[in-house]
């Protein structure tokens, strides 16, 4: 498993992919005349981008997807199977977001988060192992964050969502070397993005979801192609670690140069 990777012919899962990096990683994805299996919780925006991807001449497949429910992740990696006979990458990109305070987040909030970004990606990553390790080249790609390196304040949830996918993706990597799986693990950690997540992310009572929309573009450098591009390019080289925008390689360097002092520059932010 080394060397620069080839996706022609290839079948490649992305969920989330109906807009954002998603999306893109699923539209570059066709420009290489990879086989796509996209989903979304969407199904109109899924099929957008499978349409979008078979206009590139590639061969594209949609379906509706919620990806807390692990009954139907499974289900779901049965049915690309069926279809395409093969898996060779996986992308498990869907997310979502949770601004405000500590003390005014709901058990509700915390359940909803985690149920999409953490146990979504363990969902993913499960049910598409087996097939991937039968592939005899598999690779695994799981969407962290910039927040799975460092935490921010009112991101708590999201911080914590995106920390245990950090955990949850490095130990399954050392596992399958270890083990010698044939499967390829990387882990994602996009900085700023051009995306929708702030402006459809949840907010506690407190905080005024505009406002805090506004503020995140006012940092999003990076915009979701570029993104993709990024995230590929690692991808072809098996990297472990993958930082996405110049943002990302900026806050992963803060906590080898200040420790734990971070905190306290950050609080300001609160």
């Amino acid at each position: 498993m080394t060397g620069t990777r080839q996706y022609a012919g290839k079948t490649a899962v992305v969920t989330g992919a109906g807009s954002g990096i998603g999306r893109e990683l699923a539209l570059n994805l066709a420009g290489r005349r990879a086989r796509l299996a996209v989903s979304d919780v969407d199904l109109d925006n899924a099929e957008a981008t499978a349409q979008a991807c078979r206009a590139r001449g590639a061969q594209a497949t949609a379906w509706k997807l919620d990806v807390a429910d692990r009954d139907a992740v499974f289900a779901h990696a049965a049915e690309v199977v069926g279809e395409f006979e093969t898996v060779d990458l996986v992308i498990n990109n869907a997310g979502v977001s949770v601004n405000g305070r500590v003390s005014e987040l709901t058990e509700a909030d915390h359940r909803w988060i985690m149920d999409i970004n953490y146990w979504g990606m363990v969902h993913g990553s499960q049910a598409f192992l087996p097939h991937l390790a039968a592939s005899g080249d598999g690779q695994l790609a799981n969407v962290s964050s910039v927040f799975g390196l460092i935490s921010f304040p009112k991101q708590a949830a999201y911080n914590a969502s995106k920390f245990a996918i950090r955990g949850f993706t490095e130990a399954l990597r050392m596992e399958m070397l270890a083990d010698k799986v044939p499967v390829s693990v990387s882990l994602v950690h996009p900085g700023g993005i051009k995306t929708n997540i702030a402006r459809n992310a949840r907010v506690t009572n407190s905080e005024d979801q505009t406002l805090a929309a506004d503020a995140f573009d006012k940092i999003a450098f990076t915009t979701p192609a570029k993104a993709a591009r990024t995230i590929l390019r690692g991808l072809e080289r098996e990297k472990a670690r993958i930082l996405v925008g110049p943002d990302a390689w900026a806050i992963a360097a803060i906590p080898r140069v200040l420790g734990a002092r971070y905190l306290g520059l950050l609080a300001r932010l609160g």
